[in-house]
């Protein structure tokens, strides 16, 4: 019999050591760290890279590889045995949460069975464009008559389309932790929007929700468990230069909100007129939220 190297000697050692974790979805530089940590307890070679540890537990254990070939980065991470799907995405880098679509199938908002998956990520500082200048009428007129701006830094992932939005530093606002149920009906302890956070977002990008009418719909759905409190005081922190407060309040007329909760948007200022969503062709106007919205709403 030939002599066995040191990994192959120290393997049930490994294999104990990785099932005992509590997460099993991997960052490569936590792999390195358990290495490092764990190199003279398992009397591993010097000549043992991580990358050579790596290798030797995808060829003789139960570690898996998962790559997205995102346009903007590939983005890669470990499991060890099996995780669901929702959890392996947030294993791919620090801080990812879950939002709009994804958000709203996890607070109960749509009725539909979405193909999308919508990751964001935020970045590190406010984008200046959305946050802090001062606009004008026909700022906002020219803007909604273009198209939506929506994201190209997808893939295609069983049979599904994996978003990796970049999202403003809000300082993750309204992001929380807690228990999501896949399409399995597999739990996965996840970071997501809050339900109030998610009304926001889906306002704001409605290409990310199904469309307006899938927007109206989640208000309704959302009608007994939202706290519009919670709701204003976040609009006040982000800050948005459009005056997305006064879709928010149309939302909540149309899905027949108590007076009470409506004047508190109502407060808002309401200095321009503004667009529920982009690129309407037939429109009517509603006063009472100086807004246009499709004809056929």
């Amino acid at each position: 019999m030939m002599n066995r190297t040191r990994i192959q000697i120290a393997k049930p050692d490994i294999v104990r050591h990785f099932d005992a974790l509590p997460d099993h979805v991997l960052k490569p530089k936590e792999i390195y760290a358990i290495l490092a940590e764990q190199r003279d307890f398992w009397r591993l070679a010097q000549n043992t890279t991580a990358e050579r540890f790596i290798e030797f537990l995808e060829k003789h254990s139960k570690l898996k590889q998962y790559e997205f070939r995102f346009p903007q980065r590939a983005e890669k991470c470990y499991v060890w045995d099996q995780a669901p799907l929702l959890a392996i995405l947030l294993g791919l880098k620090k801080d990812l949460h879950f939002s709009h679509y994804t958000a709203m199938r996890a607070h109960g908002l749509t009725e539909q069975s979405p193909k999308s998956i919508y990751l964001t990520d935020e970045r590190t500082a406010p984008h200046a464009s959305e946050r802090e200048n001062k606009i004008n009428q026909a700022d906002i007129d020219n803007a909604f008559k273009k198209p939506a701006r929506a994201s190209s830094n997808w893939v295609e992932y069983d049979d599904k389309k994996i978003y990796l939005l970049n999202g403003a530093d809000t300082g993750h606002l309204g992001v929380v932790t807690e228990l999501m149920t896949d399409e399995s009906g597999a739990e996965v302890q996840a970071r997501l929007t809050n339900l109030e956070r998610t009304l926001i977002d889906i306002t704001v990008r409605p290409v990310y929700a199904g469309g307006v009418f899938e927007v109206a719909k989640a208000y309704e759905l959302a009608k007994e468990h939202v706290s519009i409190n919670k709701l204003v005081a976040m609009l006040h922190k982000l800050r948005f230069v459009y005056p997305y407060h006064q879709a928010v309040g149309y939302y909540l007329q149309r899905a027949d909100y108590k007076s009470s909760q409506i004047d508190l948007v109502r407060r808002l200022p309401m200095e321009q007129d503004f667009y529920l969503t982009h690129e309407m062709n037939d429109t009517r106007y509603d006063s009472d939220w100086r807004l246009h919205i499709p004809s056929g709403f």
